[in-house]
C-alpha cells in the first residue's frame, strides 16, 4: 500500500502541466466570471437606487404642488372671511396663509431646479401667484380702509381673472410633468429589478459550476450567495420604501381631498349664515350710531325749538331780537341738515352736487362760523395762499368736512389752543401722493396744538364708527366721511400726528382749470358754468311762473307753496303723483314741474316717465331729502336737484337753472352731471 501511495504521489507529480493548470485556470475563469457578475450586480443596484430616488423625487414634486395649491385655497377662503367679518385676526391669518404658500413655492422651486420643464412651469406659477397675491392684498387693503362692498365685489370679480386660470394651469402642468417623470422612473425601476433577478439566477449557475468544477472555489460561491442574499434584502427594503412612499402619497392625497371637502362645507355654511351676519352687523352699526346721533340732533333741535320759541315771544316786544333768534334757529336747522348729508354721504346713498369753489374765499367766509362752533378759547389763524385756484367739489360737503375737522381739533385741544388753516398750490407727479393724478392740486391743511394721536389710534382714524370720544358725544363717522368725500373728488388725505405734538390733516384736491371756455380737472371736461361761476338771476329778475308742485307730505307742500309765493310764482298743489296728469290737462299754463323724488306708489322719475309727451317740453326740478339707491340717483341725473331742507334763495336758483336748461335745449338724452 505504501508503494502504491508513493506511486500515486509520483503520478500526481508527474501530471501534465495543462492538467495541473486546468483547476487554476477554471478557478480564475469562474472567479473572473463571478467578479464580473458582482460588478454588474452592483451597477444594476446603483441604477435601481437612482431610479427609485428619481421616482421618490417625482412624488415629492406632486406632494409639494398639492401643498401649495391647498395653501392658496386656504388663503383665499380666509380673505373671503375677512371681507365679510372685517376681523383683523382673520386678515392676519390670510397674510400668514399666503406667506406659507410662498414658502412652499420656494421649496417647490428648489425641488424642481434640476428639471428644466418643471422649473419653467413653477416659474409660470410664481408669476401668476405674484399677480394673484397683489390682487388679494389690494382687496384686504380695501377692507381695512372701509371699502368692504367694493372689496367683496372685487373678490367675486377676480375669481375669473387670468391669474387664477394661470395658477390652475401651472399646477396641472407641474403635476402632469411629475406624472410623466414618475412613469418613466417606474419603467427604469422595473428594468433594473429584472436585471438584478437575472443576475441572481446567474449566481446559482456559477455556484453549481464552482461546486462541480473546483471545490477550492466554494468560498467564492459562498461569498456570491451571501451577496445575493444581501442584494435581495436591499431590493426588498427599497421596494418596501417605495410602497411606504406610495402609501404616504395616497394618505396626503386623501387629506387634501378631506381639506377640500371641508372648505366646500365651510363655503356652504358661510352662505347659509350670511343673512344673519348682515343683520347682526346692521344691529351693531345702529347701536354705535344711536348715542352720537341722538346727542347731536338733540343739541340742534334745542337750538331750533329754543330760537323759534324765544322769537315768538319777542316778535311784538323786540322784532330785532326775534330776527336774531330766528337766524339762530335756521343755523341749527342747517347743522341738522348737514349731519343728515354726512350720514347719507357715508352710506353712499346721496349723490354729490359739485360746483366751482374758490377755496380761499370759502375759508375766509367760514372763519366766523368756525369760530362760533369751536368757541372763543381756540385761536384761529388763516394762511391762505391758493392764488385764486378753484376746485370742483360739493360745497356743502367741503364745509361740513371743515367744520368736522375744526370740532375734532377743538376736542383734541380741550377747548384751548391754536387752530391753523392754510392753503397752498402744489404740482404733483403721478401717484406722488396717494392716488392723485399728475398735475396741479390745491393743498388744504388743518393743524392743531392738541395732545395728538398714538400710532394705534392713527391707524384706525378712518375706520367707520371708531371714536375716542365718550359714548353719546360722537358717531365715529366724521373722518370716514371725509375720506370718502375726498376720494370721490379724486383727491387724497393724509394725517401726521404724535402724542404731545398735535395733529395735521392735509386734503389734496385737483385744480379746476379753464381751457378755452371749458373747465377741466386733470383732462376731464366739466359742465358749462363750472369755469364761469356765475350766479343765477335774483328772484326779482325772474318772471312769474305757474308751477306744479308734486309732494305727498302736506307740511312740505304748504311750505313749498309759500316759498313760491314769496318768489312771485304761482303754485298748483298735487299731493299724489297719480293726480299730476289731470292737473296738467286742466292747467295749460304750467311752466315747470317741482316734484319730490320718493313718494308712495310712484317715484318722481317714474311719474315723469309715465306722463310721457305731456311733459316733453316742460322743465323739471326734483326735490329730495334722500335720493335712494344708485339706480334712483342715475334716473334723476341730468335734472336740476334741490335738496331738503332748502331756502327760498336755493329754490329760486333751482328754478332758474331748470328754465335755463330748457332754453338751451331739450332734456331728452341729456346727461349733464348734475349729480355725481
Amino acid at each position: 500500500m505504501a508503494e502504491d501511495t508513493e506511486g500515486l504521489d509520483d503520478d500526481t507529480d508527474e501530471l501534465p502541466l495543462w492538467r495541473r493548470l486546468v483547476p487554476f485556470a477554471l478557478a480564475i475563469i469562474f472567479a473572473s466570471a463571478l467578479g464580473i457578475l458582482i460588478y454588474r450586480a452592483d451597477h444594476a443596484s446603483d441604477l435601481r437606487d437612482r431610479a427609485i430616488a428619481l421616482q421618490r423625487h417625482s412624488y415629492q414634486v406632486m406632494l409639494q404642488a398639492k401643498t401649495v395649491e391647498a395653501d392658496i385655497g386656504s388663503a383665499e377662503t380666509l380673505l373671503a372671511r375677512y371681507v365679510i367679518s372685517h376681523d383683523p385676526a382673520v386678515g392676519r391669518q390670510f397674510q400668514e396663509a399666503w406667506t406659507t404658500a410662498m414658502r412652499e413655492l420656494i421649496a417647490l422651486e428648489r425641488t424642481t431646479r434640476t428639471n428644466d420643464r418643471q422649473g419653467a412651469a413653477v416659474a409660470r406659477l410664481r408669476t401668476a401667484m405674484a399677480e394673484r397675491g397683489a390682487t388679494l392684498t389690494e382687496i384686504a387693503l380695501r377692507v381695512r380702509y372701509d371699502q368692504a362692498l367694493g372689496a367683496l365685489g372685487q373678490l367675486e370679480a377676480t375669481r375669473k381673472e387670468p391669474s387664477v386660470r394661470a395658477i390652475a394651469d401651472a399646477f396641472k402642468a407641474i403635476t402632469r410633468l411629475a406624472e410623466i417623470e414618475r412613469e418613466r422612473h417606474d419603467v427604469q425601476v422595473d428594468r433594473s429589478e429584472s436585471q438584478v433577478d437575472r443576475l441572481n439566477d446567474s449566481y446559482g449557475l456559477i455556484g453549481l459550476g464552482l461546486l462541480v468544477a473546483v471545490v477550492g472555489a466554494l468560498w467564492f460561491a459562498n461569498a456570491a450567495l451571501n451577496e445575493r442574499v444581501f442584494v435581495r434584502r436591499l431590493a426588498a427594503s427599497e421596494a418596501a420604501r417605495v410602497d411606504d412612499l406610495e402609501i404616504a402619497v395616497l394618505q396626503r392625497t386623501e387629506q387634501l381631498r378631506d381639506a377640500n371637502a371641508k372648505l366646500q362645507r365651510e363655503m356652504e355654511e358661510r352662505i347659509q349664515t350670511e343673512q344673519s351676519l348682515r343683520q347682526l352687523q346692521k344691529m351693531e352699526a345702529l347701536g354705535k350710531l344711536t348715542g352720537g346721533i341722538a346727542h347731536d340732533f338733540n343739541n340742534m333741535l334745542a337750538v331750533v325749538i329754543g330760537g323759534i320759541d324765544v322769537a315768538r315771544r319777542q316778535l311784538v316786544k323786540d322784532p330785532a331780537k326775534a330776527v336774531t333768534h330766528l337766524d339762530g334757529a335756521i343755523e341749527g336747522a342747517n347743522h341738522a341738515a348737514a349731519l343728515i348729508e354726512r350720514l347719507l354721504a357715508f352710506a353712499r346713498a346721496e349723490p354729490l352736487l359739485p360746483d366751482r369753489v374758490d377755496i380761499d374765499a370759502l375759508l375766509a367766509g367760514m372763519e366766523e362760523l368756525i369760530g362760533r362752533v369751536i368757541g372763543s378759547g381756540v385761536k384761529i389763524e388763516l394762511d391762505l395762499q391758493a392764488d385764486d385756484w378753484a376746485i370742483w367739489v360739493d360745497r356743502a360737503q367741503l364745509e361740513s368736512a371743515l367744520v368736522n375737522m375744526a370740532i375734532n381739533a377743538r376736542d383734541a385741544m380741550d377747548g384751548r389752543g391754536t387752530l391753523t388753516i392754510s392753503t397752498r398750490t402744489i404740482t404733483l407727479a403721478e401717484h406722488e401722493i396717494g392716488q392723485c393724478a399728475a398735475g396741479d392740486h390745491v393743498s388744504l391743511v388743518v393743524r392743531d396744538t392738541g395732545h395728538g394721536m398714538s400710532k394705534d389710534v392713527l391707524e384706525r382714524v378712518f375706520e367707520p364708527f371708531f371714536t375716542t370720544k365718550e359714548v353719546g358725544k360722537g358717531t365715529g363717522l366724521g373722518m370716514s366721511q371725509i375720506f370718502g368725500f375726498v376720494s370721490q373728488c379724486r383727491g387724497a388725505i393724509d394725517i401726521e400726528s404724535a402724542p404731545g405734538e398735535g395733529t395735521s390733516i392735509r386734503l389734496v384736491m385737483p385744480r379746476l382749470v379753464r381751457d378755452q371756455g371749458f373747465a377741466t380737472i386733470q383732462g376731464t371736461s366739466l359742465p358749462a358754468g363750472a369755469a364761469a361761476g356765475d350766479e343765477p338771476a335774483s328772484a326779482g329778475e325772474q318772471r312769474s311762473l305757474n308751477i306744479l308742485v308734486v309732494e305727498d307730505d302736506p307740511r312740505v307742500l304748504r311750505s313749498t307753496l309759500g316759498a313760491l309765493a314769496a318768489l312771485g310764482h304761482g303754485g298748483i298743489a298735487c299731493d299724489h303723483p297719480v293726480k299730476a296728469a289731470h292737473l296738467l290737462a286742466s292747467h295749460d299754463d304750467i311752466a315747470l314741474i317741482l316734484s319730490d323724488v320718493l313718494m308712495p306708489d310712484m317715484s318722481g322719475p317714474e311719474m315723469i316717465e309715465a306722463l310721457g309727451s305731456a311733459v316733453a317740453n316742460l322743465p323739471v326740478v326734483f326735490v329730495t331729502g334722500f335720493a335712494g339707491d344708485k339706480g334712483m340717483a342715475a334716473k334723476i341725473s341730468g335734472f336740476p336737484i334741490l335738496r331738503k331742507p332748502f331756502t327760498v334763495a336755493q329754490l329760486a336758483h333751482a328754478i332758474e337753472e331748470a328754465m335755463t336748461m330748457q332754453h338751451d335745449g331739450p332734456r331728452d338724452g341729456q346727461q349733464a352731471p348734475a349729480a355725481i
